[in-house]
């Protein structure tokens, strides 16, 4: 159940990041941090690291702090949130066929 969590987690902080309004005046938007930044597989990576980094700060899931564990944490994230990404948009279920 922890791993739900964590994707769950790593989806949401990357869709907020990555799209959130309230960061739209200070998200940058040129440069290696703007590309970083409107990419949600690359946020997703580095959101996955943060998550695995401060586990301990929560009880909705808990990973030791291997190195191995943290780098496969930041690939689930950066997974989970591409394909949260890829199959939902602001109107629910994205229906593109072409």
């Amino acid at each position: 159940m922890s791993l739900i969590y964590f994707l769950l987690a790593s989806a949401g902080m990357t869709q907020i990041l990555v799209y959130g309004k309230i960061f739209d005046k200070i998200r940058p938007t040129q440069g290696w941090m703007g590309q970083l930044l409107s990419c949600s597989m690359c946020t997703g990576f580095w959101v996955g690291l943060f998550l695995w980094i401060t586990n301990s700060l929560t009880t909705l899931f808990t990973f030791d702090y291997s190195i191995v564990t943290g780098l496969f944490l930041g690939c689930i994230g950066s997974l989970a949130s591409y394909l949260i990404d890829a199959v939902f948009d602001d109107h629910g279920i994205k229906l593109d066929h072409g």
